[in-house]
């Protein structure tokens, strides 16, 4: 099995192949990137497929990060699988953006966080548990106050792996920092759930952003001052 993942969530965009059988990655490209994903995404992704002398017709599934993340970004990533998957009849993957980080960073059993930054002093955060290459989520995603996720990382009771763009307000003795080659969203943890995750369809795939987007906040503050 061919998975192609793509990562729009954050600041970089990324695409990796997978080759399951071989448990290979044939490719991983990223870029971090002020141009917005809908300029970026698509062209990496030809440029995948080529390099690897592939066509989309060689792929099996594409997993996408869901969210948490940039609320464009998602869009623009959900919405580019949706089509390309109804176009192809490929089944697709909507991956959760925490779990695709903590799939690149956990390369030993143990523990990983997956921590982005959200705004002020919150951030967006989960908890894994590494057996053997698969993850098991020990606490769900969810947007935390920095000061609540940091407890909850003091209070296990052994060493954990911190990772995301807001890994390094976490680091201590206890809560090692990733290295930076897996640090942002490589699109390779995106494969690696994928095979651990039921296939969907393109009218199943969903954004997910752990939060209220602004129109849903400005239409609940519209109704509590009705």
């Amino acid at each position: 099995m061919r998975y192609l993942g793509m990562d729009t969530s954050g600041s970089v965009a990324a695409v990796a192949l997978y080759d399951t059988e071989q448990d290979l990655f044939l490719s991983q490209q990223s870029l971090y990137t002020k141009k917005t994903h809908s300029q970026v995404i698509l062209p990496l992704v030809e440029r995948t497929l080529q390099d690897c002398g592939l066509t989309a017709a060689d792929l099996d599934g594409i997993a996408v990060a869901v969210g948490p993340g940039s609320y464009t970004g998602l869009r623009i990533g959900v919405a580019a699988v949706k089509a390309m998957t109804f176009a192809l009849q490929l089944p697709c993957f909507g991956i959760s953006t925490l779990e695709a980080l903590a799939y690149q960073a956990a390369t030993a059993n143990g523990l990983c966080s997956a921590v982005m930054k959200a705004r002020q002093n919150l951030v967006y955060a989960g908890l894994y548990q590494n057996q053997n290459g698969i993850l098991q989520n020990l606490v769900p995603d969810g947007l935390y106050e920095q000061m609540e996720w940091q407890q909850i990382l003091e209070q296990q009771q052994v060493p954990v792996l911190v990772t995301g763009d807001a890994a390094a307000l976490f680091e201590t003795e206890q809560v090692q920092l990733a290295p930076a080659s897996v640090r942002l969203q490589n699109a390779t943890g995106l494969c690696l759930a994928a095979c651990h995750h039921e296939l969907q369809t393109p009218e199943q795939l969903e954004a997910n952003y752990l939060q209220l987007v602004k129109a849903e906040k400005d239409r609940q503050m519209q109704q509590k001052q009705a």
